[in-house]
């Protein structure tokens, strides 16, 4: 199990980021969809939780098999995704994702996201609860101007260190632009990779962890470069963007082969897990609809009901008869 905490800041506070997480989001997802890869929302609706009131609860299959290294690929199914489920209680949420096995050989592994927001620069070390990090977590830092990024998702518009808003004038962040921001907030994302199987557990957790490290600085970086967009949305107008976006988002992937089971693996006793109350997926290990029999149907005609053998006895004058051709 590997454990580290990410720091991501942002030239806006807690209340804007709320809107252009959303619009990111459901933005991001619809552009790096195509047919047979991205993301398909299953579930996305209004959650109420007796702990932290009013949020959002939805279910997510990230569809990624052809975004695998190639060792990966090796042992990985073709038609293979993520389940991801989060309960969004802004500015607290929770995400989990576990391996949906589409073939009994594939490793399990899990990866629990626990986030806060703050309006600071990153530098509360006691925003999660001690006994879920110990003292050794790895703080990350990332910079979302000048941190690398993969050259494939590298966009100068997207270059906080070139893009200045119109409507907000914030922008072109100079070195050190942390330290002279306002406003400034940051994301404290305390993230959890788990995959128990021997001689591929580092390598994968650690292969895990530089893919989440890269999405969270592709996606703050769009959050801002995309300011201009988002900033004088409603929560009311996000959210129908989100809906309209995650619509046309489905229709562009399109239509995928049914899993014949969905296996969860448990969250590490360290990490936390979502509420109690929280919606929770139906698990079946029978096979579906489509693989059954029907009780009713009825037997084929082609083959006779019944097979009649020729005599043993008749044997040994069978072959002393037969053409010595034949053998």
């Amino acid at each position: 199990m590997l454990l580290k905490e990410y720091r991501i800041c942002m030239p806006l506070t807690v209340e804007e980021y709320r809107i252009g997480q959303l619009y990111m989001i459901s933005k991001h997802s619809h552009e790096q969809s195509e047919r047979g890869e991205g993301v398909e929302v299953v579930q996305n609706e209004p959650y109420e939780d007796p702990n932290y009131g009013q949020g959002q609860f939805t279910e997510k299959r990230i569809y990624l098999n052809n975004k695998l290294p190639s060792w990966a690929r090796a042992v990985v199914p073709k038609i293979f995704y993520v389940t991801e489920k989060a309960w969004n209680y802004y500015p607290y949420t929770i995400t989990g994702n576990y391996s949906c096995l589409l073939c009994s050989f594939l490793p399990k592994f899990s990866i629990h996201v626990e986030t806060k927001y703050e309006d600071n620069k990153g530098i509360n070390d006691n925003i999660f609860d001690t006994e879920l990090r110990d003292e050794e977590t790895e703080v990350c830092f990332i910079d979302i101007a000048y941190d690398e990024i993969p050259e494939r998702y590298y966009k100068e518009s997207e270059d906080p260190r070139y893009f200045k808003s119109k409507k907000t004038t914030r922008g072109l962040l100079k070195e050190g632009w942390r330290d002279t921001q306002d406003p400034i907030m940051c994301s404290y994302k305390l993230v959890t990779v788990k995959f128990e199987v021997w001689g591929l557990q580092t390598r994968v957790e650690q292969f895990v962890h530089k893919v989440v490290r890269d999405v969270l600085l592709l996606g703050h970086r769009q959050a801002f470069a995309w300011v201009d967009e988002w900033i004088d949305m409603t929560i009311e107008e996000v959210r129908e963007y989100e809906r309209a976006t995650q619509e046309a988002t489905n229709k562009k992937l399109g239509t995928f082969p049914p899993a014949i089971s969905i296996s969860e693996t448990p969250l590490p006793a360290c990490a936390r897990s979502g509420p109690s109350s929280a919606p929770s997926t139906p698990l079946s290990t029978e096979a579906p609809d489509f693989l059954s029999v029907p009780k009713d149907r009825p037997r084929k005609k082609s083959a006779p009901e019944t097979l009649t053998l020729p005599d043993p006895a008749r044997r040994d004058s069978l072959i002393y008869n037969r053409p010595k051709s034949a053998f």
